[in-house]
């Protein structure tokens, strides 16, 4: 049997972009996207990205050459996803809500050759390229909106100039090797400096294969875009929407009223987003809903979401599947897979069951939680903690140009996620921490992610994160940050006092477990991806001292109160506001 070689007829290299070419043939004539007045079929989208990919190589764009393009999530965004690797490139979207300075580290660290700009980040994007001093990519081109177009022109070329005018007969280079990159994406840098994480074709295709069977992704879904197609690829939905045929619903900006309104007018049927989203269609006034009339799955990751708010977005008609991954796991690695027999359970345990992070999906290799010095797995009690290790063909090549984080990420035969888990008896998995982010109290091992999870169940929390604070007997104890609720009438400014949340938490906590410190803010700060920056907290909280008689303090509102007494609603750095909401770094 070992004598039976490969050849072209038995062994072809995976990429996603078979998945347009079968489009192409068995689902010519259905819409494939959708954005306001414009639509495109499957054959459209086709041509347009084989002109694309024609112009691109005209333009002596290649293999290994990086086009980063930063824009929202529209039709040529989504239409680079195959036209820059069938012109052997690498595909770089960047993320929209960094600052100019981030953007310019990316497009430096990169090396992209071609810059792609929407109209609306043209500012943006000249302030970045003044940065670079003289080291910026060699062609830019501005992307007018395809609907309504504006007029703004930026750098040499325009986009919908560069499709029109390519071959409409070119068929993209043949990939001959599937660990050939398809994509660089930057991971947030919460912690530390961003990080290219280098995507194969060979691993963006079994990831894709793995979600639409983990999510049971029937044939021609509708699918909108609440996602950032700049984060891990819209969870490579970009690719997966075309492998099952269906619509892509494009959306400039990811509100409560468009996301309603088009779910309503375009029977959408499946959506990612991260739980912070959740609260913006709970929140949502009574002129910007629409009815769901049939249920609309949603895949959901990120921080953990609490049980309790599984349950209030279920309520509007959403049928919710969580999931847990990262940039380096090309999304996803893990699905919270249902099982029938959980469907008898009453409600709130079903939700609890929902929120954990499952089981690896079908084509990854290996999940497990492990301690880290030894390798040795720990016990399925659902108690003992060790870090999430994973293994398989959809994580990351590596980082570009860092052997040094490279190795320090794959260790003994596994990548190691940074995040602190257990493994339930039924062998599912479940996030307790960032291992940065347990509080060791008293010789107590404290998950943050537990304690959120309580205080979300309260009927006045929005958005709640827990840190360590400095116990001069404990060494460390927990200290909760709280934005509120506004009640039906809007109304925020009514008295929410500390001394309630810690009597409820000692109502539903260990004793152990209870916030020394309760801080009130009008919104937590957060990452340009919408992740709570607990960096920051950490830092707040490093100069707060504990009361141990818990003080019956008033806010008045959801504002934070200063060290002085002064109530202050903002957090240096962060933009106030959640209107446009983006997915988290972590899935």
């Amino acid at each position: 049997m070992d004598l039976l070689p490969k050849c072209d007829a038995n062994y072809v290299p995976l990429t996603p972009i078979t998945f347009l070419k079968r489009a192409n043939f068995v689902y010519a004539n259905r819409t494939s996207v959708i954005y306001e007045g414009t639509r495109f079929t499957w054959n459209q989208t086709y041509e347009r990205c084989c002109r694309l990919a024609d112009s691109l190589r005209s333009l002596n764009v290649g293999k290994n050459d990086v086009v980063s393009v930063l824009a929202p999530n529209i039709l040529a965004l989504y239409e680079m996803h195959f036209a820059v690797p069938m012109a052997g490139a690498v595909l770089n979207a960047i993320n929209t809500r960094l600052d100019a300075k981030s953007i310019a580290t990316i497009l430096s660290h990169s090396g992209a050759k071609l810059f792609f700009v929407d109209y609306q980040y043209v500012e943006l994007a000249s302030e970045a390229l003044s940065f670079l001093n003289g080291a910026a990519p060699s062609i830019i081109a501005c992307i007018d909106d395809t609907d309504t177009p504006t007029g703004v022109r930026f750098g040499q070329l325009e986009y919908e100039q560069l499709v029109q005018r390519g071959n409409p007969g070119y068929t993209g280079e043949l990939v001959q090797d599937e660990w050939d990159p398809i994509a660089l994406n930057y991971t947030s840098g919460t912690t530390s400096a961003p990080k290219g994480v280098v995507y194969s074709h060979r691993g963006a295709y079994l990831s894709i294969l793995s979600l639409i069977l983990g999510w049971e992704m029937g044939n021609a879904p509708v699918y909108l875009w609440s996602l950032p197609m700049f984060h891990c690829n819209g969870w490579t939905f970009t690719w997966g929407v075309a492998a099952r045929g269906g619509t892509n619903v494009c959306l400039r900006s990811t509100t409560a009223k468009d996301v309603y309104h088009n779910i309503a007018e375009h029977s959408v049927t499946h959506m990612c987003c991260a739980p912070i989203v959740f609260n913006i269609l709970l929140e949502a006034k009574p002129h910007e809903r629409r009815e769901i009339t049939s249920p609309v799955e949603i895949l959901t990751g990120g921080a953990p979401p609490p049980a309790s708010l599984l349950q209030n977005i279920e309520r509007l008609g959403f049928h919710v599947t969580h999931a847990y991954g990262l940039t380096e796991a090309t999304g996803p690695a893990l699905v919270c897979e249902w099982q029938k027999k959980w469907n008898k359970l009453p409600h709130q345990d079903q939700a609890k069951l929902k929120a954990r992070q499952g089981i690896s999906v079908l084509t990854l290799a290996d999940a497990d939680v492990k301690d880290l010095d030894t390798m040795a797995s720990v016990p399925r009690d659902g108690k003992t903690m060790g870090e999430i290790v994973l293994r398989g063909s959809s994580i990351m090549k590596g980082y570009f140009k860092d052997p040094e984080a490279t190795s320090k990420a794959f260790r003994n035969g596994w990548f190691a996620t940074g995040d602190v888990g257990v493994v339930h008896p039924d062998g599912y998995l479940e996030i307790k921490d960032r291992s940065k982010d347990v509080i060791i109290s008293g010789g107590e091992n404290i998950s943050s992610v537990e304690l959120e999870s309580v205080l979300y169940r309260h009927p006045r929390v929005l958005e709640a994160a827990v840190v360590a604070i400095p116990h001069p007997k404990w060494g460390e104890s927990p200290c909760a940050f709280i934005s509120v609720k506004k009640k039906s009438n809007g109304d925020t400014n009514d008295t929410v006092k500390e001394s309630e949340i810690i009597a409820y938490c000692r109502k539903n906590l260990p004793r152990f477990m209870v916030p020394k410190r309760v801080e009130f803010m009008a919104e937590l700060p957060k990452t340009s991806t919408g992740k709570i920056q607990k960096f920051q907290l950490r830092a707040l909280a490093q100069n707060f001292a504990v009361n141990e008689d818990l003080p019956s303090k008033k806010i008045t509102g959801p504002g934070q109160l200063s060290a002085s007494g002064q109530v202050n609603t903002q957090v240096p750095g962060y933009a106030q506001g959640h209107e446009k909401v983006h997915a988290l770094s972590r899935l």
